[in-house]
């Protein structure tokens, strides 16, 4: 049984992410920690309470960072994509639960303390929170199993940033804090655009998901119908990546994934802002900023019908 924190701006994708890992056997979700992102973090704790209330799912959220640690990439929250409450703006009501009092970032260190194991973290937003509690201890990431991002992008397959010609959104929202974490001594897998645009969902798939869990596959789809909206205005196609999910994909099944090992870091400034870019652990570089810099795996292709087929196939157990 693997332990788990849930780290989100819980969007749409976010959304289908958690339930993904409520749904799937021998995972212990301990939290879910919430953050800015694809929407304010009042609205990305609201959507946790949300989807926690709704599924009966029992690990408590924590509310945390409200804005990055340094320069961010664009302002707001794009709307266009995960509508004004994140959640395809279809729900209307106000959860009856409540977040815990504790912080996202302080929750992360007690958390990772306490547990009779080390836990892993799937980070489906910025690291912000993660960060945040890399500077309260630095001791933290030595407690931490394995940390899987879904962020960044390398190049690989054709794919490049989505938030500008290099940047992925996620870590584009808080470059800063994903270096932070890429450089830290975390064992750190990234999930980035490179594999994640190569799965690809369409409205027959959210059809087999409503078949297979018909409470959790209509309120999948349902609140994607935004989300295809968006993507069919940028391609004509009612289709859309899995992004979020693929980070779950990974915990649960990573044979289903190609990797390398190399070092990453993030841009911080300028005209890359956000740029995540692996280096070559055989080399040594002029530039200083790669010494000792710590290794991260990093997916480079992916079983895309696999991934898809695991999501159905644990959905299938609600």
């Amino acid at each position: 049984m693997k332990s788990v924190i849930f780290d989100t701006d819980i969007g749409i994708d976010d959304a289908m992410a958690l339930l993904f890992l409520h749904y799937a056997p021998d995972i212990n979700l301990i939290a879910i920690t919430t953050k800015f992102g694809n929407a304010s973090v009042a609205n990305t704790t609201r959507n946790a309470l949300i989807v926690k209330e709704m599924f009966g799912i029992k690990a408590p959220v924590y509310e945390g960072a409200a804005e990055p640690l340094g320069a961010r990439l664009g302002v707001g929250y794009p709307r266009h994509v995960h509508g004004k409450d994140g959640l395809g703006d279809i729900i209307s009501h106000t959860p009856t639960l409540n977040a815990e009092a504790m912080d996202a970032a302080h929750a992360l260190l007690e958390l990772s303390r306490n547990s009779k194991h080390k836990v892993s973290i799937i980070a489906v937003g910025g690291l912000t929170n993660i960060a945040a509690a890399i500077r309260l201890d630095p001791s933290f990431p030595e407690r931490i199993d394995s940390l899987i991002v879904m962020g960044g992008a390398f190049g690989y397959n054709g794919h490049r940033g989505n938030v500008s010609p290099v940047a992925e959104a996620n870590i584009a929202s808080d470059p800063l804090a994903a270096d932070v974490v890429f450089t830290s001594a975390m064992q750190t897998t990234i999930v980035g655009l490179d594999v994640s645009h190569e799965i690809t969902m369409d409205k027959a798939f959210m059809q087999s998901l409503i078949l297979a869990a018909p409470a959790a596959g209509k309120f999948i789809s349902d609140t994607h119908q935004f989300y295809f909206d968006f993507h069919h205005s940028l391609s004509g196609k009612y289709e859309c990546p899995l992004h979020d999910s693929s980070a779950v994909a990974y915990l649960l099944n990573p044979q289903l994934f190609t990797t390398i090992t190399q070092p990453v870091r993030v841009v911080t400034g300028g005209i890359a802002l956000g740029q995540t870019i692996h280096g070559d652990q055989v080399r040594a570089y002029v530039s200083k900023e790669w010494d000792e810099a710590p290794l991260c795996t990093i997916c480079t292709a992916v079983d895309s019908k696999g991934v898809l087929d695991l999501y159905r196939s644990t959905l299938s157990l609600a």
